[in-house]
């Protein structure tokens, strides 16, 4: 089975089962809480680990969570890790939290830019998007100096990308294949 299809299928069966007992933006919240642990580097190592047995590590994410998460996503975990399952927990609760946005009506964007953008192109950016999208918007921005200047715009699979960066590699293709073509 595919590594989308396994994830798929786990972070939906938690949404349904969170939708129904009402508890969808705590379980929300604690797939973001679980998103964010899986990014250190040492839990990525835990995650993958073969020598440590699952058992030891339910108890260890137990003992990590504990009680900070909803009893529903201790569930999960349980049965992702008694599968050998664990390492696609990061993807699970990216599913999971793809999945909440689209019930709740948001579409996230993510702004690339060499540089930090004022308050006020921000709110251009996420009205355009908005209205041409009949939805909420979340609004994500990361700095890039690779780029070089102008930006790289994701709205849900769907890129623009206006960067210096983008721009300089079709001029150089476009030269070199100018060369080969001459020569």
């Amino acid at each position: 089975m595919n590594d989308s299809k396994i994830s798929v299928r786990y972070s939906r069966a938690l949404f349904q089962s969170a939708l129904e007992r009402k508890i969808l933006d705590e379980v929300n919240q604690d797939m973001i809480f679980i998103s964010e642990i899986c990014k250190i580097p040492e839990a990525k190592e835990f995650l993958h680990s073969p020598i440590i047995v699952p058992s030891k590590k339910g108890a260890i994410f137990h003992k990590m969570l504990g009680d900070n998460v909803e009893k529903i996503t201790l569930s999960l975990i349980d049965l992702v890790v008694k599968n050998g399952r664990e390492s696609y927990l990061p993807a699970i609760a990216r599913v999971f939290i793809h999945e909440t946005m689209k019930y709740k009506g948001i579409t996230e964007l993510v702004l690339t830019t060499a540089v930090k953008v004022n308050a006020k192109v921000k709110k251009q950016i996420t009205d355009l998007i908005s209205e041409g999208f009949k939805t909420k918007v979340e609004l994500e921005e990361k700095i890039d100096t690779e780029i070089v200047g102008g930006f790289i715009l994701r709205v849900d699979d769907n890129y623009i990308d206006a960067s210096i960066r983008n721009k300089l590699r079709k001029i150089k293709k476009e030269f070199l294949e100018s060369v080969i073509t001459s020569e």
